[in-house]
């Protein structure tokens, strides 16, 4: 059957162990009940995933998508002589294909480079095709794009570059940020080229681009069947309140080596375990790391923990630790696994005021500060010493906050932003 709205989301989706690859499946999943008939989700074959090294999960660990969601993942197109255009050229060609076949149509990317650009470049030839096109475009910055891609445009003076990411933003329909620090991080460098080329891209940026939370499926976090959590723990050989948790990428900007160190001296985590979860770039650096520490038969990596697991891993955790620091390679933009974390309870969380973490936990998580393995330690004392009704009271605050972050909610004031540029004025008279 003909389709009669569709919703296109182009990302770097499943198995890539990213919180925005699980925006995508969630924004995917809100769509089906907010009267999109068909939703695709065009990404990146799997080999091509693979020969990145970006931090994949298990295929066997990624849950289905539900029927209506279709996951596309276009070939290459060219020989080899063409090395790496050819796979962006298949996501370009299949996105044309989509957009003229007379659909409704909402596309949306995540990461403007190369998301954006590919999604832009499709909406040009669909038009010039001159078969039906009925496109809205949103572009959604999650941090990273800026942090990495356009900041280093700016610092090497790639000014080309830069116009073609930023210009391409602001071509959509509507541009989003994911928390107000990525939106004034996207102002400050645009503002960093302009005052270099005479350009207006702040300007424009300040003016079109609003904040848009990222998409958390809350219900999956929320009343955990008590006995599965317990299953997921012995099949871990972990206890309830018996280990300290880490579950995120593996990269040195999450802070894992100052974990560690404050672990090993916490006097209040003598007899818990630290469980690191995930898996990155800094694997291999973090069990040496781990195995020289004074508390390494305490400490335990879990390169495996599937979508199933993860929230059962964080509810029954005593405390949460991610001791986020800003790198010039990637700065934490919100924090999507924080949130997971205060959803399905457990002792508190333990991060830093980097980036966008602020927003994401309010003033529910302990702040501690940045590169300072101490005052990890000095946080953990403190958790692990609260009554129960001050963690009950801790737990209840923290999930009050995530509730705002609802995939439905945000799906829905992203479509209130479409239907407000789609809105035409029907004529008077």
């Amino acid at each position: 059957m003909f389709p009669n709205r569709r919703l296109v989301i182009v990302v770097r989706a499943d198995p890539v162990i990213c919180g925005h690859s699980g925006e995508a499946r969630n924004l995917a999943e809100a769509a089906l009940l907010r009267g999109f008939d068909d939703v695709r989700i065009v990404t990146w074959p799997i080999d091509r995933l693979q020969a990145t090294g970006l931090p994949l999960k298990p295929l066997d660990g990624v849950m289905p998508y539900s029927p209506g969601i279709t996951v596309e993942r276009p070939e290459p197109v060219g020989d080899y002589k063409v090395p790496d255009g050819r796979w962006l050229a298949g996501i370009v060609g299949r996105l044309v294909e989509l957009f003229t076949d007379g659909v409704p149509t909402v596309a949306m990317s995540l990461y403007l480079s190369p998301h954006s650009l590919a999604v832009a470049d499709a909406v040009h030839v669909a038009r010039r095709t001159g078969l039906p096109v009925n496109v809205t475009t949103v572009a959604e910055a999650v941090g990273s794009d800026v942090t990495n891609v356009v900041r280093a445009c700016v610092e090497k003076d790639e000014f080309g570059a830069a116009a073609h990411v930023l210009s391409s933003y602001l071509e959509h329909d509507v541009c989003l940020a994911v928390s107000d620090y990525t939106r004034e991080l996207i102002i400050a460098e645009a503002a960093a080229i302009d005052a270099k080329h005479g350009t207006t891209f702040a300007a424009q940026c300040r003016e079109r681009v609003s904040v848009s939370y990222p998409a958390i499926d809350v219900g999956s976090y929320l009343d955990l069947d008590a006995a599965e959590t317990s299953r997921v723990l012995d099949a871990r050989g972990l206890t309830a309140d018996g280990y300290v948790l880490f579950l995120s990428r593996l990269a040195h900007a999450k802070g894992v080596d100052d974990l560690i160190a404050g672990f090993a001296t916490s006097r209040g985590s003598d007899d818990l375990r630290l469980v690191i979860a995930g898996n990155g770039p800094d694997a291999s650096r973090l069990q040496e790391l781990a195995a020289s520490s004074s508390a390494a038969d305490r400490i335990v990596f879990f390169d495996d923990v599937d979508d199933d697991e993860k929230a059962h891993l964080m509810a029954g955790s005593a405390a949460y630790v991610l001791p986020s620091k800003p790198r010039p390679e990637f700065v934490e933009t919100f924090g999507i696994a924080l949130v997971e974390k205060m959803l399905a309870g457990g002792g508190p969380v333990i991060t830093t005021d980097t980036g966008g973490i602020g927003e994401a936990v309010g003033d529910t998580a302990l702040i501690v500060p940045v590169e300072d393995p101490a005052a990890i330690a000095s946080a953990l004392d403190r958790v692990l010493a609260l009554s129960p009704d001050e963690r009950a009271d801790w737990e209840t605050r923290a999930r009050l906050h995530a509730l705002q972050f609802d995939r439905g909610a945000v799906l829905d004031a992203i479509l209130d932003r479409v239907a407000r540029v789609m809105w035409v004025p029907t004529p008077v008279g």
